[in-house]
């Protein structure tokens, strides 16, 4: 399992933007497939972005697709969810997570595929 933490989160108007942080233990940080989730209070947790192994393949759930932007550093050992437009339905705590290799695109939106998981990063959106 990887060690992640996440940083960055935080209270936002609507409209603005905040960038999430996921910095990584791991000597193999290119051989991990890195996600977003969030949980909202009262809701289950959802998919919100995946990046591939290399970072040359990224899906998004509906409801960030064209506000969200996931990337990765390799070299830092960190991947990060840039958000813009944000809502108060982004309101939620935003989970980093990690698998060791890649399934398919569908399957990697699934939770129970990712072997390790950071703390989560509180984001609130005020309207």
């Amino acid at each position: 399992q990887v060690q992640l933490v996440e940083s960055g989160g935080g209270l936002v108007q609507a409209g603005g933007s905040l960038r999430l942080s996921c910095a990584a233990s791991t000597r193999t940080f290119s051989n991990y497939a890195m996600a977003w989730f969030r949980q909202a209070p009262g809701k289950e947790r959802e998919f919100v972005a995946v990046m591939s192994l290399s970072g040359s393949s990224t899906y998004y759930a509906d409801s960030v697709k064209g506000r969200f932007t996931i990337s990765r550093d390799n070299a830092k050992n960190t991947v990060y969810l840039q958000m813009d437009s944000l809502k108060p339905e982004d309101t939620a705590v935003y989970y980093c997570a990690a698998r060791s290799g890649w399934q398919t695109a569908q399957a990697m939106r699934a939770s129970i595929w990712y072997d390790s998981w950071g703390q989560g990063t509180q984001v609130t959106v005020s309207s």
